[in-house]
């Protein structure tokens, strides 16, 4: 399963101005159950309990919030750019500026598990990421995600920073 999967270009979400992580959740939550037909509620519920049990910031103002849906069909993916960097109890402690949302089926076959894991080697890119964070055309951000995917550069680099 690749980002292309569950990443639409509807969904890349440039600008958005937030005042800290609950706050940031929901309009991701409300942004999904749009796209999914899912709750709302029932998504800012599902990544709240995900985030309690250890913050999903990766670091470098990077964070990838997550959490499995019941009645979801299948994957769905955001990626969202903040105006300003806000809290969200990183590993690192540093604020987050790239947020990418996971939504997976309760009943997830590994294949969506890994997609995880291949977006955050994605994120790992730090040309990416500098690209990522000056780039003003949505359009233009989701074709680098889905460039840097099939680099395998991405996949092989640490998390050194951008």
């Amino acid at each position: 399963m690749n980002i292309s999967d569950v990443l639409q270009p509807d969904d890349v979400i440039l600008g958005l101005q937030v005042e800290g992580k609950t706050r940031l959740l929901k309009e991701m939550a409300r942004h999904a159950a749009a796209r999914t037909g899912a709750s709302a509620a029932e998504i800012t519920t599902a990544l709240a309990s995900r985030e309690k049990l250890g913050s999903t910031g990766l670091g470098q103002g990077i964070a990838i919030p997550h959490a499995k849906l019941s009645g979801l069909q299948r994957p769905f993916g955001a990626f969202v750019r903040l105006v300003t960097p806000c809290p969200f109890e990183a590993i690192d402690d540093q604020d987050v500026d790239i947020v990418v949302l996971l939504l997976l089926p309760e009943a997830a076959p590994r294949e969506y598990l890994n997609l995880l894991s291949r977006i955050a080697r994605t994120l790992r890119e730090p040309g990416l990421v500098a690209r990522l964070r000056q780039e003003n055309d949505a359009a233009i951000v989701y074709r680098r995600l889905l460039a840097a995917e099939r680099t395998p550069s991405a996949a092989c680099r640490g998390f050194s920073g951008s």
